[in-house]
C-alpha cells in the first residue's frame, strides 16, 4: 500500500494543475452545500423563534369594519368586540375552546415611582395571557385568577421599565408605584421581547373598572384543541365568524367585520414553507456536489487515457488487473477525501462567521425588532455525511475508468498514442 501511495503522490506532483482543479471541484461542492444549508437553517431558525413566542393552538380576535351592507345596516361600520362576544366564545364553542381571555388597552398611562416616571401603554389581561403569549417572568409572578376576581390593583412590568423606575431599590416586586392617581402593587417583572413593545400589565377587571370601559372587550384571545387540519380550522373560523357577526348585525360571511389571527394555521403554513425551503436547498446542494463528482470522473478518465501505455507495460511484465484497478480507485478516494475534508472545514468556518456576524444582527424597524439569522450553522453529522457521500461518489466515479484500464490488452495499450 505504501508503494501505491508513493506512486499516487508522484503522479499528483507531475500533474499539479489537473489534481488541483479536481480537488477544487470536490472542495467547492461540499463547501457550497454546507454554506447553503447553514444560511437556510439561519433563516428557518429565525422564523421558528419568532413564531415560538406564541402558543401554536391559539387565536386572537380583533374588531374590524364591515365590508358589505346587511339587514339595512350600511357597510363600513366599525365593529368593537363586547362582553357578549367573550361569553359566546366561552359557551357556544366549548367543544373546541379551552381558556378564554381578553385584552383591554389604555394608551398614554403615566407610571411613577418617586421622581422617576414612564409613559407607557397599560394592558389589562386574563391569567391565560401568560400562556398564550408565552410571557417569560424573571421576577415575581403574573396576573392570577384571584387578581381578576377581586379586582386587585396589581402590576407586572418589563425589565426595562423596572430599570427606568428604580431609584434606590434593587427590585420593585412587592412595592407600590403610582399608575395615574392610583397606587398599584408590583407583583412581577417579565423579560423584554425583541419586538420592542413593552407594556405594563394589570388584570382585565381592574383596567375595565378604573377606566370605565363598560362592556367593551377589546381583543379576545383563547387556546383550543381538536382542530388538527386546515379544513378543521377553516370550518371553525367560518362558524365562529358567523356567530360573532350575528352579535353585531353583520353578514355571516363578512370576513372584514372581525379579524381572526389563527396561529395554528399560520404554524402549519410555515412548516410547509420550511419543508419546501429545506428541499430546495438540498437539491441545489446535491447538484453542486454532482459537479464535483463529474469533475473527479472526468479527471480519472483523462488519467486512464494518458497512462494507457504505462498500464499496457505493467500488464506485459506481469501486473494483475486488480493492481491497476486498485491504483485508480485509491487515487480517486484520496483526492475526494483530502479535498472533501478541506471543503468541509471551510464550510464550517464560513457558517461560524455567519453566526458571529449575521447571527447577532438585529433589525429594528421602529415597530418591532427581529433577528434575521438565528444559529446559521449545520450539524456536524450533516458535514460528515456530505463528505462521506462525496467520497463514495468519488469512488464510484473512479471505478468506471479503473475497470476500463484493468481490461486493457497489453498489445493494444502499447499501440496507443
Amino acid at each position: 500500500m505504501r508503494d501505491v501511495l508513493t506512486e499516487i503522490w508522484s503522479t499528483a506532483k507531475r500533474n499539479k494543475l489537473r489534481t488541483g482543479l479536481t480537488g477544487f471541484a470536490v472542495a467547492w461542492g461540499i463547501f457550497m452545500l454546507i454554506v447553503l444549508l447553514g444560511a437556510g437553517n439561519g433563516l428557518i431558525n429565525a422564523q421558528i423563534k419568532q413564531s415560538g413566542r406564541f402558543l401554536a393552538n391559539s387565536m386572537v380576535v380583533f374588531g374590524g369594519e364591515t365590508s358589505k351592507a346587511f339587514q339595512g345596516m350600511k357597510e363600513g361600520r366599525s365593529i368593537s368586540l363586547k362582553d357578549k362576544d367573550v361569553n359566546a366564545t366561552q359557551h357556544d364553542f366549548k367543544q373546541n375552546v379551552d381558556d378564554v381571555g381578553a385584552q383591554l388597552l389604555q394608551w398614554g398611562v403615566t407610571i411613577s415611582n418617586g421622581q422617576q416616571y414612564i409613559n407607557t401603554t397599560l394592558i389589562g389581561v386574563y391569567p391565560n395571557h401568560n400562556k398564550i403569549d408565552k410571557v417569560e417572568m424573571v421576577q415575581g409572578r403574573f396576573i392570577n385568577d384571584i387578581d381578576l376576581k377581586e379586582k386587585r390593583k396589581v402590576l407586572v412590568l418589563s425589565s426595562k421599565q423596572q430599570e427606568e423606575l428604580c431609584e434606590h431599590e434593587a427590585s420593585l416586586v412587592g412595592k407600590y408605584v403610582n399608575v395615574g392617581s392610583f397606587a398599584f402593587r408590583v407583583v412581577g417583572i417579565y423579560k423584554d421581547q425583541e419586538n420592542g413593545q413593552a407594556n405594563a400589565v394589570t388584570s382585565y377587571s381592574v383596567l375595565k373598572t378604573i377606566y370605565g370601559k363598560g362592556d367593551d372587550a377589546g381583543r379576545i384571545e383563547f387556546n383550543f384543541h381538536g382542530l388538527e387540519t386546515e379544513q378543521d380550522n377553516e370550518n371553525f373560523e367560518t362558524a365562529y365568524r358567523k356567530r360573532i357577526n350575528a352579535n353585531h348585525m353583520a353578514a355571516p360571511d363578512d370576513e372584514s367585520a372581525i379579524y381572526l389571527w389563527n396561529r395554528y394555521t399560520q404554524s402549519m403554513q410555515m412548516t410547509k414553507g420550511i419543508g419546501i425551503i429545506r428541499t430546495a436547498l438540498w437539491i441545489v446542494g446535491l447538484f453542486t456536489l454532482l459537479s464535483g463528482i463529474v469533475g473527479v470522473s472526468n479527471i480519472m478518465l483523462i488519467t486512464v487515457k494518458e497512462r494507457t501505455r504505462e498500464f499496457g507495460i505493467r500488464k506485459a511484465i506481469g501486473a494483475k488487473p486488480w493492481s491497476i484497478l486498485r491504483l485508480i480507485i485509491v487515487e480517486s478516494v484520496i483526492i475526494t477525501t483530502v479535498f472533501g475534508y478541506v471543503g468541509m472545514l471551510l464550510g464550517v468556518f464560513a457558517n461560524e462567521y455567519m453566526d458571529a456576524t449575521l447571527g447577532h444582527d438585529v433589525i429594528d424597524t421602529g415597530l418591532f425588532r427581529a433577528t434575521m439569522f438565528v444559529d446559521p450553522t449545520v450539524g456536524l453529522d450533516v458535514c460528515i455525511e456530505a463528505t462521506a457521500v462525496m467520497i463514495i461518489a468519488g469512488t464510484i466515479a473512479g471505478l468506471v475508468p479503473a475497470m476500463k484500464a484493468a481490461k486493457i490488452r497489453p498489445i493494444e495499450a502499447l499501440r496507443a498514442e
